[in-house]
């Protein structure tokens, strides 16, 4: 195991039952409760996009890894990728979420992947971590398939997925955070879009930790609360890992401060190093608004502008 001083961790939420309580359908009811004029964002049927399913980026054990491909049917050359990954609280989710961001992306003449990754009802933190990795090595290793330029591998998420993003971007080439088999290939990242993912479990901000009525969903993930091992809940924190090579970063974010915890001083810690950054809030949203309309043409408009100004 990567990290060999986790004895202890704590199993009883690895059920090896998928955890279906979070869906866009879900996360629509519950949402409309509160925001009557929202729609909810369902794939599209575009002519000129070609889409491929469940292709398998890595296996562990029995267990295959897969993601899903969107791209213009007519490929270019010099493409910028985007690797997107799901909500859901690190236990729950799916990489089906982000069809529709994907199928709109690619009709901008993106190549996007949405990966799946092992959830904590599966497996432990790091998994989640190592399967990131893996989806982009394998991302890396096929730019020439989809004539991607390797200097232009962008990651996204939302929720869960922006964090993991965000950890992809700041542990660049760190073995600690790789697979063994993996150790000396490039997990180089050229940006970073944070869609309501928290920056760090251990800043005020962050309501992750938390479980006075009931256990959070990073408790979970990691197997131990936040009091019995603070140093893991810190080192698995972006925050934690922001230096000179952490690419641009768009940060998208809703009204809800705890979702986006620590991102000023993220912000504050990519200014002093030069590093390109944007926030783009959208008042009064809620921590779900990148997949209901209206936010969610404004959501695709601002990550192409974005990338088209960091990869021009």
């Amino acid at each position: 195991m990567v990290f060999g001083g986790l004895q202890g961790q704590s199993y009883v939420g690895v059920t090896g039952v998928a955890d279906s309580s979070y869906t866009n359908e879900i996360a629509f009811e519950k949402t409309r409760k509160t925001h009557s004029n929202i729609k909810l964002v369902k794939p599209f049927q575009l002519a000129n996009i070609t889409e491929k399913y469940d292709i398998i980026y890595d296996t562990i054990g029995y267990r295959k890894l897969k993601l899903d491909v969107f791209h213009p049917s007519t490929l270019k050359t010099d493409n910028a990728a985007i690797i997107i990954f799901h909500g859901g609280g690190w236990r729950s989710g799916n990489k089906t979420q982000h069809h529709p961001l994907a199928q709109q992306l690619a009709n901008k003449g993106y190549v996007c992947f949405t990966p799946e990754y092992r959830l904590s009802t599966e497996a432990l933190f790091p998994a989640a971590v190592l399967d990131a990795k893996a989806a982009l090595l394998w991302v890396r290793n096929n730019a020439k398939k989809y004539q991607i330029n390797p200097d232009k591998i962008a990651v996204l998420g939302f929720s869960a997925g922006g964090e993991l993003a965000a950890f992809l971007g700041t542990t660049q080439n760190i073995p600690l955070f790789q697979r063994k088999n993996s150790i000396g290939s490039s997990t180089k990242v050229n940006a970073v879009i944070d869609i309501d993912g928290t920056l760090s479990f251990v800043h005020t901000e962050s309501g992750e930790g938390n479980d006075t009525n009931g256990t959070s969903a990073a408790t979970y993930w990691f197997g131990y609360t936040k009091k019995e091992k603070p140093f893991l809940w810190k080192l698995a924190s972006p925050l934690q890992h922001v230096d000179k090579d952490t690419p641009p970063t768009l940060f998208l974010n809703s009204s809800v401060t705890r979702m986006h915890a620590g991102r000023d001083d993220y912000v504050k810690l990519l200014k002093r190093y030069g590093t390109y950054t944007e926030i783009r809030s959208f008042n009064n949203a809620p921590h779900a608004f990148c997949l209901f309309k209206p936010w969610f043409d404004q959501t695709v408009q601002q990550i192409d502008q974005f990338l088209l100004k960091v990869f021009r």
